[in-house]
């Protein structure tokens, strides 16, 4: 059984909000691929629709939204998602995750792009700010 956190970003508030998903609903996220638009309710948000936008697997590795499928893909990188090179001109061959969503992987980023209402509000984290 798919099982994955989910980090969902609100890019009107720059805040960001951590939900862990499992069954029924961790299901609606496998097969899609970096980019496509699906429904908040999986994640708690029904008025919205969010945008898989990253993720990474269990060890890390990051998903690319170049390589296609689920597979592990070992890539001579400039820069980008995966490496950050450290002066001009530095390339490292790192390995990187496909850009389909699979039983592998345990972090999925996604980004509100359409909705009513507020997001953290919806969430139920107002009310946790509110108590401190």
């Amino acid at each position: 059984m798919a099982e994955f956190k989910v980090v969902v970003a609100d890019p009107e508030t720059g805040e960001t909000f951590q939900r862990e998903v499992d069954g029924q609903d961790a299901n609606r996220f496998l097969g899609r691929e970096l980019g496509d638009e699906i429904g908040g309710d999986a994640v708690g948000l029904p008025e919205h629709t969010i945008e898989l936008t990253g993720g990474s697997d269990e060890t890390g590795r990051p998903m690319r939204e170049d390589v296609s499928g689920t597979r592990l893909k070992e890539l001579l990188l400039e820069g980008g998602v995966g490496f950050e090179p450290s002066r001009e001109g530095e390339r490292k061959r790192i390995t990187v995750r496909g850009r389909e969503i699979d039983d592998d992987i345990a972090q999925i980023n996604a980004s509100v792009v359409d909705g009513d209402g507020d997001v953290a509000a919806a969430l139920g984290e107002d009310d946790a700010e509110a108590d401190e």
